[in-house]
């Protein structure tokens, strides 16, 4: 595969890039795995925990010209770009601050003795990482493994070398020392070796379905851990006592961010037949009013898709949902301008026998779905192969959130979109994924929780 850096909003080639190697493969697992050998891994955690606190400032201290190195590779608002570096930084200072106390001996209750669980890194990881958000999924598995002390071999989406290779320097300037965090550009034959490799113990994967099934069959194969998140066709309900004007406004936020290429982004809207059309009316009023254009310009609202493979992918999907009865209710089409944009849209009558009800559109596509009882919402609602995130709308609180809990996703958000945080932890279930990242429940992902015991005397 070539890695390469294409201007989104323009389709323009920047610059390409050179794979590494078998050779240089080698060179960078040997180096990760005398470090998980060292006493820099095994050892005191503090001086892991100075290299994250010194990568959030290094961050924070870059952020402007680091969210243009994003809205130039993939094509997101210059304006989410920054909003991503932010939650960057804040989760390896999270983790700079947390990680010790998440990481300490935690006792056990037991007639056999005195008895602790310790926590230690297991070895060497393998990171395969999307474009969509290019620096934080690589935080996202970075900071709490190098907290742990597991180096980590990362091979990142070929749409986003740069941003591949910023982060690789910022973690080397932070203090890491060799073999803590190495970008290798490779080839999806290169990543199954490294899994096999006896010195790779485990594989984070962040993607599409066809490759993390790829990723988990290899890694099952060769009894390696592994923590997949991938697609999602998050729900957004709207009830009929919802506040309508906001649930318009956080619902076009959550389809339309990053052009719809979020995982846990607004995609099926369910909503109660008794506000459907006025729903409808008003979200259709909110898409027309986007304001399509370069996504460096501050009044932009909808930028580019990643690339123009994308683009027209989508393009495709939603013609083909139309030739299986779906109704092209508002936009559809690819925009008349150079770069890879695509409408805002939304279909409507999508019936269960279109190959498009059980799809996730990455892009900005909405469906709707109306329903006549709650108890529809939640059979509509598990009737996916996803389950990632989803979003209920209600004044009735203790009602939003007994839909939440028959909800079958990783998470469910009351009155607000779907999002992210250092401290909430981050995965899915069914096809979305296994495992978590974030929060305390992510950094015990790769570790060994290891018993010990002192039996009575």
């Amino acid at each position: 595969m070539a890695y390469q850096t294409v201007n989104p909003a323009t389709n323009e080639l920047v610059k390409t890039y050179l794979n590494h190697t078998d050779a240089q493969v080698e060179e960078a697992l040997s180096a990760a795995h005398r470090l998980y050998k060292s006493e820099w891994s095994k050892g005191s955690i503090k001086p892991r925990l100075k290299v994250l606190k010194k990568l959030a400032d290094l961050i924070d201290a870059r952020a402007e010209d680091l969210a243009k190195v994003i809205t130039l590779e993939m094509g997101k608002l210059i304006g989410e770009s920054r909003a991503e570096i932010q939650v960057v930084a804040q989760i390896a200072r999270y983790y700079a601050e947390n990680a010790e106390r998440f990481l300490a001996p935690t006792s056990l209750q037991t007639d056999q003795g005195e008895a602790w669980i310790e926590h230690h890194p297991i070895g060497v990881l393998l990171a395969v990482e999307p474009w969509n958000f290019p620096f934080y999924q690589l935080m996202r598995v970075m900071a709490p493994n190098l907290a742990a002390g597991n180096p980590i071999i990362a091979k990142h989406a070929s749409i986003v070398p740069h941003c591949a290779s910023a982060f690789e320097q910022l973690v080397t300037e932070a203090g890491a020392p060799k073999g803590a965090w190495t970008n290798l550009f490779v080839t999806a034959d290169q990543v199954a070796k490294l899994i096999a490799d006896k010195r790779v113990q485990g594989a984070a994967m962040t993607g599409s379905e066809g490759a993390g099934s790829a990723i988990a069959a290899q890694a099952g194969k060769y009894l390696k851990k592994s923590t997949l998140e991938m697609g999602g066709n998050d729900v957004f309900v709207v009830l009929e006592d919802s506040d309508l004007e906001k649930a318009v406004e956080i619902g076009t936020f959550s389809r339309l961010h990053v052009a719809g290429q979020e995982c846990i982004g607004a995609k099926r809207f369910i909503v109660r037949k008794e506000v459907a059309d006025a729903f409808l009316e008003k979200l259709t009023d909110a898409f027309k009013a986007v304001r399509i254009g370069d996504p460096m310009d501050e009044t932009t609202t909808l930028g580019p898709l990643s690339s123009a493979s994308a683009r027209d992918g989508l393009a495709k999907q939603v013609e083909a949902a139309i030739k299986s009865g779906a109704t092209l209710h508002y936009g559809g089409h690819v925009v008349d301008r150079p770069g890879s944009y695509f409408e805002p849209t939304i279909l409507t009558h999508v019936t269960r026998d279109n190959p498009a009800y059980f799809e996730e559109f990455f892009g900005p596509v909405a469906q709707i779905y109306v329903v006549e009882n709650d108890d529809e919402i939640v059979e509509l609602a598990n009737d996916s192969n996803y389950g990632l995130s989803g979003v209920v709308f209600s004044r009735d609180i203790e009602r939003a959130t007994k839909l939440a809990s028959k909800i079958e996703t990783g998470a469910v958000w009351i009155n607000t979109f779907s999002s992210t945080a250092p401290e909430l932890p981050f995965g899915g279930v069914k096809r979305s994924g296994y495992g978590r990242e974030l929060s305390e429940l992510g950094i015990k992902e790769f570790v060994n929780q290891k018993l010990v015991l002192v039996a009575k005397s």
